[in-house]
């Protein structure tokens, strides 16, 4: 293992990272995303720093396959923008840089962050300062792919391999200043395999109520996450377990503690076991089809198809009513009504498009200035 130093004070040098050689993380090389591989190396020829970081160098270390790859850099958006030709700046408030490529694969670039900017700050710094502005330990690891090397600034590596969850900011403010943080502590726990220890299990517990105050979008966002996973119903009864299933879907939430609840929840968590199923024998990650599994076993519980004068539209305001506060796009929560009417063969109403008068009449224009060019071809 090689050790960097830097030097304190006083002019003595102390440990400041651990750096794995390939030798020692076992990472295989044909592993990671050659784009990211070529991204790393155009910076570092343009002098820059440039790494891997955060889920993709943790799936690596356990074996998994990342799912997206991020890199970080010292150059800062502007710069990158000009490096890289397919390239385009996001973000109002903190500036990234997404890297297109064929196959509609993004990669997501962050310029090193001070540990003074926020959310709406673009504030940057060093990486000594970036690794600290993480949530777990196990999100804080760099790859350098042209030494093949791992930096180890807070002791991920140890941390994967005793197969733990550790937070790096402090347990009294790091749900405080993002409370997202634990819901992705409980997928964490489920997706790695890590467990949570008790400090961080009390402190998720008093906390949970913190996640009243984000905003509903990254709430939404983060709840079709679990259900993209594969491992959604093991999340959600961790969510129960912890006390934050109710900040998540408060309407499901509320019917595990009604008239017939604990039938109710029985069959709300095997909806989430057959989308588990899905997902993982067919790739299948349709927004529509997750919000199929999660509405479905609500509405059966109302009895609304059994309605003789069943109505489509009631039935996608329904479901809009079973997942608030979260939100989806109309089309995702439609096409997962017309889903449902499907399996229980219902038939679906017809839709009735009434047309705006000047379009009407500006296609009869169209369809009779093409009858007349016809006709006059014709003569000709």
């Amino acid at each position: 293992m090689l050790i960097r130093y830097t030097k304190n004070e006083n002019g003595k040098l102390v440990k400041q990272a651990e750096i794995y050689t390939k030798d020692e993380h076992n990472i295989p090389i044909n592993k990671v995303d050659p784009d990211a591989i070529r991204a790393c190396g155009r910076l570092r020829r343009e002098g820059f720093q440039a790494y891997i970081v955060g889920g993709a160098v943790r799936d690596l270390l356990l074996g998994r396959e990342p799912k997206d790859f991020d890199l970080v850099t010292d150059a800062e958006p502007s710069r990158v923008r000009k490096i890289f030709r397919n390239s385009r700046i996001i973000g109002k408030r903190f500036k990234l840089v997404h890297l297109y490529y064929s196959d509609k694969k993004i990669l997501e670039l962050a310029t090193f962050r001070s540990v003074e900017a926020s959310d709406r700050k673009n504030i940057y710094g060093t990486i000594e300062e970036d690794v600290l502005r993480r949530d777990f330990t196990f999100n804080a690891l760099f790859y350098s792919p042209q030494e093949e090397q791992v930096i180890d600034y807070v002791g991920g590596v140890k941390d994967i391999r005793k197969g733990r969850i550790v937070s790096i900011i402090p347990l009294k403010t790091t749900f405080v200043d993002d409370p997202v943080r634990m819901v992705r502590a409980l997928k964490y726990t489920v997706t790695t395999g890590s467990r949570i220890s008790f400090k961080l299990k009390r402190a998720i517990k008093k906390s949970a109520p913190l996640l009243m105050s984000c905003s509903i979008s990254r709430l939404s966002e983060e709840v079709f996450k679990i259900l993209q996973s594969g491992h959604s119903w093991s999340i959600m009864q961790k969510a129960v377990e912890m006390d934050m299933f109710h900040y998540l879907l408060p309407e499901i939430e509320e019917r595990f503690h009604g008239k017939g609840g604990r039938e109710f929840y029985k069959t709300f968590f095997k909806s989430l076991r057959r989308l588990d199923e899905n997902i993982n024998r067919k790739g299948e990650r349709r927004r529509s089809r997750m919000i199929r599994r999660l509405v479905q076993p609500s509405l059966d519980a109302d009895g609304i198809f059994e309605n003789p004068e069943l109505d489509y539209m009631d039935v996608v305001k329904a479901a809009k009513e079973v997942i608030l506060p979260m939100i989806a796009p109309n089309r995702d929560i439609e096409e997962a009504v017309r889903l449902i009417f499907k399996v229980k063969n219902i038939s679906m109403p017809r839709r009735n498009y009434v047309k705006h008068p000047d379009r009407r009449r500006a296609k009869r224009t169209r369809t009779r200035t093409k009858r007349d060019k016809n006709t006059t071809a014709n003569t000709n």
